[in-house]
């Protein structure tokens, strides 16, 4: 099969190789891998960014893939050759509340990844693609859908009438935006581009606020909300945008904290998140149980992932990554393998 590899950090030294076809043991189904999509992690991942908590030699990356059963281990019951599988992102987080264990099984950081052909895997690390859905589609769901779902439905328990901030037009922000709207919600939408907000006011939001024209989003936000303030923040800005999401959530409402695109480091005012009692929460995907969930919920109401109109091959996964870093990206990076 092919696959590709990274022998140390960094881009320039992730290249495609060929290895031996895996074989599924005990409990275990062989996937044919149909497709992979991009998350920020994954070019962090790459360049070594996770340092001791990561591997970084001889590492296959991606965490994030769909793909076709060719073949079931002796005791799997719940796949068979043919059906369209999506892997979950922490293989062995089932259910519960995340521990040191389970939080180490994420793919394509500490366990190989699924840039590869094919790729063995757990019989409880996959689920069932939704039949409406595309394989490319499909792996737009296990890191970036899950996190968005885990802060709109698990964490921030938005219902009818809520209003929520979503940040951005990455994977995270959309699928926020997607759920919301699933939720009852109204959504604002914030980016730095106006084309990017006219495209996702297309698939939902209700208000947009370009934070480059608008430096104090968070009064523009309140004012939205007749000066109540906002119920939940999805905030993927980190250092940088922190301080006006707390500014626009309302007392007892939630920020969940996702990324930190904008910087890691930040000193803000602790009295206006203990004052107004807001709860800050930090997402990290979720777990297979969460998945199921989920991925009823998407086929119950046909949602589609938001796909970037650019797609890569394997042989492109470096010219895919530089990609996501310029941050031109709508949606998902899709990789055809």
């Amino acid at each position: 099969m092919r696959v590709a590899i990274v022998n140390e950090p960094g881009i320039k030294n992730l290249t495609v190789v060929k290895r031996p076809d895996p074989e599924p043991k005990y409990g275990e189904v062989l996937v044919r891998m149909r497709a992979a999509t991009l998350n920020y992690r994954d070019l962090l991942t790459v360049e070594g960014g996770y340092g001791s908590k990561q591997r970084t030699v001889d590492f296959i990356p991606l965490s994030d893939g769909a793909g076709i059963v060719t073949q079931v281990g002796e005791g799997v019951s719940s796949f068979k050759i043919g059906d369209r599988v999506v892997g979950n992102f922490f293989q062995e987080w089932l259910a519960g509340e995340p521990n040191q264990e389970n939080m180490k099984s994420g793919l394509g950081g500490v366990l190989d990844g699924v840039a590869s052909e094919y790729r063995v895997f757990p019989e409880y690390g996959l689920c069932h693609t939704p039949k409406h859905l595309t394989d490319a589609e499909a792996a737009a769901l296990p890191c970036a859908a899950l996190t968005a779902w885990s802060a709109i439905v698990d964490q921030g328990h938005t219902k009818s009438g809520d209003i929520v901030i979503t940040q951005g037009t990455g994977g995270v922000s959309v699928f926020a935006l997607q759920f919301a709207k699933l939720s009852g919600a109204q959504v604002i939408s914030t980016s730095s581009s106006d084309v990017k907000l006219d495209r996702i006011s297309s698939i939902g939001a209700d208000h947009k606020i370009n934070y480059t024209q608008n430096k104090n989003w968070a009064k523009t936000a309140r004012d939205i909300s007749n000066g109540r303030g906002v119920d939940l923040v999805v905030e993927v800005g980190g250092a940088g945008t922190l301080e006006q999401s707390i500014k626009a959530v309302r007392p007892g409402g939630a920020v969940c904290l996702i990324g930190v695109l904008s910087g890691a480091n930040h000193e803000f005012r602790l009295p206006l998140v203990v004052t107004r009692k807001i709860r800050l929460e930090g997402v990290t995907c979720g777990s297979l149980e969460q998945f199921q969930n989920m991925l009823r919920s998407i086929d119950q109401h046909k949602l589609r992932p938001a796909l970037d109109d650019r797609q890569f091959s394997l042989d492109e996964l470096p010219a895919a990554l530089e990609y996501m870093r310029t941050g031109k990206h709508f949606g998902k990076i899709a990789i055809n393998i």
